[in-house]
């Protein structure tokens, strides 16, 4: 219960606390619904090719298209998906100028920027299905009077099992045993000189919002020494439930961890805010897993601390850009378990993003309002945790 009420009071001061930081226009052009007619509608999301038809709930795909063709073009509505998205020649920027929502995802994400909100004369909504809208240029979709929303909630569960796996595979050095196996090889000692048990262990949080409070409560029954860094403090009630301790200065928690879980939204405050010297106060060897954003990272920082071994490990599943491109260092640097971004886009994350898609389009065109935590835009004021 404690948890549903941070929860609910976080989304209801989001957009009720006034902040001189909040953008908006005075003149507003853009409707917060639907205006009467057949909409278009272009999603852009990933191709799945020959995986498309192995499961018949993969619907975050191109072509899956959240399941929702029949649902929309039965209403009259002109549904288009797409996985071409860069350049003035994409299949994306063709429709830019006529299109009234634009349905996309963090996982393959069709970056929204300023002078793409200025062609769009049509555009209504931005909908993220998913969680994180920083592909989005946030401020001119605010002094647009534009809506920007996304599935708050759908693949939490999601990112934060990931988050444990992947401090695990770090601490039990896994991944160099599962690559022994792959090649022929049998050698112990090249495996057990760095693995460890998580018990006992000091995991901090950057950011405990949704994400970052499902990860603790996970790693309780690990015997785990909990800290957490955010802007807001937990419940009581719910901070002493999970037995994870609130650490305001985050310089100050950081050489304090083992391993450090970065869950912090990317905004321009946060944006490479994990630099050179951030690196530096963390202690020699730490692990790090970042399924946040690849862009609160300093890229090359990242790299050389994994090579001089002050970072010891480094796993997830966010870059910057995405894709990421074949050079980037990432993919070289020692101790890594990085991914593609798949964190948050299970089968079981898909369908409740979908699902929440669906909802939030029949909202749309009954003139309704979203659910409050699902707005990161509305009527020119952004989101608490973007400014």
């Amino acid at each position: 219960m404690a948890m549903k009420r941070v929860a609910a009071f976080s989304a209801i001061r989001a957009f009720t606390s006034p902040s001189s930081s909040s953008v908006s226009s005075p003149n507003l052009t853009r409707h917060l619904h639907a205006s009467p007619g057949s909409k278009k509608i272009v999603g852009v999301f990933y191709k799945a090719n020959e995986y498309a038809a192995l499961n018949p709930n993969f619907v975050g795909c191109v072509e899956g298209a959240l399941g929702i063709r029949d649902w929309l073009e039965s209403q009259g509505h002109q549904y288009i998906v797409t996985d071409d998205k860069e350049g003035l020649d994409s299949e994306l920027e063709k429709h830019i100028p006529d299109l009234h929502v634009l349905i996309s995802t963090p996982f393959h994400p069709a970056y929204v920027t300023a002078e793409r909100i200025k062609k769009a004369k049509n555009l209504q909504l931005l909908l993220t299905a998913g969680i994180g809208s920083d592909h989005i240029d946030l401020n001119a979709a605010a002094a647009a009077g534009l809506t920007v929303a996304e599935i708050t909630g759908s693949n939490v569960v999601s990112v934060a099992e990931d988050e444990l796996m992947r401090i695990l595979i770090l601490v039990r050095n896994f991944l160099p045993g599962h690559h022994q196996v792959i090649n022929g090889e049998w050698n112990v000692a090249g495996i057990a000189y760095r693995a460890y048990d998580l018990e006992g262990k000091t995991v901090g949080t950057i950011g405990a919002g949704r994400i970052g409070r499902l990860l603790l409560q996970r790693l309780k029954p690990f015997n785990c020494n909990l800290l957490y860094h955010d802007r807001l403090k937990m419940d009581p009630e719910l901070e002493n439930q999970i037995g994870a301790k609130f650490e305001e200065d985050l310089d100050t928690m950081l050489p304090k961890c083992d391993i450090i879980v970065v869950n912090t939204p990317l905004t321009d405050k946060t944006r490479g805010f994990f630099d050179k010297n951030r690196i530096a106060k963390c202690k020699k060897g730490v692990l790090i897993v970042n399924n946040a954003r690849g862009a609160l990272m300093d890229t090359q920082a990242v790299a050389d601390a994994c090579s001089s071994g002050q970072i010891g490990g480094y796993s997830g599943d966010v870059w910057y850009p995405q894709p990421a491109p074949k050079d980037h260092p990432w993919r070289y640097m020692p101790n890594q378990a990085m991914t593609p971004h798949i964190s948050g886009t299970t089968i079981d994350g898909q369908l409740r993003y979908a699902a929440g898609v669906k909802d939030m389009l029949d909202r749309y065109f009954k003139g309704e309002d979203f659910p409050p935590q699902n707005y990161i835009v509305k009527e020119g004021k952004l989101a608490s945790q973007y400014k």
